[in-house]
């Protein structure tokens, strides 16, 4: 794996269906990531081989050799990880692919934007991250949230969060403007295999606003988009009057 952090991440996409790798490595070039892609078993390996990827987003089902197979032999090279995408859910597909040496895995169809908090979450655990990501700290008007520390500050103050009330501010923070629905962040936060109630974002939610002192009914940070779910208000952004959002 590069440790030359100057370097772009490399992902390799690894799926038959052509429109979805397309899409998939459209999203991931937009975030910074240098992707390659493959169709089948026989190309998925030669270019692990070949390219050495930092990650590797696998369809389950390919033609040929399926997607646990592909794993396990590349469980027998490197250590690189793996994210698996399928259309199977199943307490038991996912326990197989764990079991043949994925790392997470990823529930056709999927949000791209779930699919790229989750990229960004399968990279920390494995000590990858973009460059940006270990030099920068993120600024969003007075508050500055620190990623690597895990420590978040409004106009120069601490705020103490719990480890879901920060990975919660993080995904919303690391695209501001984007807006969120509650299953979006509980599949980004909680991961694929959470099941609970989605009115646990709001309260986890109430709680965030709390801490970082954002009024609910005028909020300067996260917003309520009304049928929808959340979102960061970006910098430079009008504030809205909690009369014309609803909040």
């Amino acid at each position: 794996m590069r440790t030359d952090r100057g370097d772009h991440i490399a992902i390799l996409v690894v799926d038959d269906d052509e429109n979805l790798r397309r899409l998939v490595a459209a999203y991931l070039e937009n975030e910074g990531y240098q992707v390659e892609q493959a169709a089948d078993a026989d190309a998925a390996l030669a270019s692990v081989t070949r390219h050495e990827p930092d990650l590797i987003l696998l369809d389950l089902m390919l033609p040929g050799l399926s997607g646990l197979e592909v794993a396990r032999r590349i469980r027998t090279r490197r250590q690189v990880p793996i994210l698996m995408l399928t259309a199977r859910g199943s307490e038991d597909d996912v326990l197989e692919g764990f079991d043949a040496g994925a790392d997470d895995y990823l529930v056709k169809p999927f949000n791209p934007k779930v699919l790229v908090a989750r990229v960004r979450a399968v990279l920390r655990r494995s000590g990858v991250s973009l460059q940006e990501e270990e030099e920068m700290t993120l600024a969003l008007g007075a508050m500055s949230i620190d990623r690597k520390t895990r420590e978040v500050r409004i106009e120069g103050r601490e705020v103490d969060l719990t480890t879901t009330e920060f990975d919660l501010l993080r995904v919303l923070a690391e695209h501001p403007g984007w807006v969120y629905s509650r299953e979006e962040l509980l599949e980004s936060v909680w991961g694929y295999n959470y099941l609970g109630d989605s009115r646990l974002v709001d309260v986890h939610i109430a709680n965030l606003r709390r801490k970082i002192g954002d009024d609910p009914a005028d909020p300067h940070f996260v917003r309520t988009v009304r049928g929808v779910g959340y979102k960061l208000q970006s910098p430079g952004e009008d504030h809205p009057t909690s009369k014309r959002q609803g909040q």
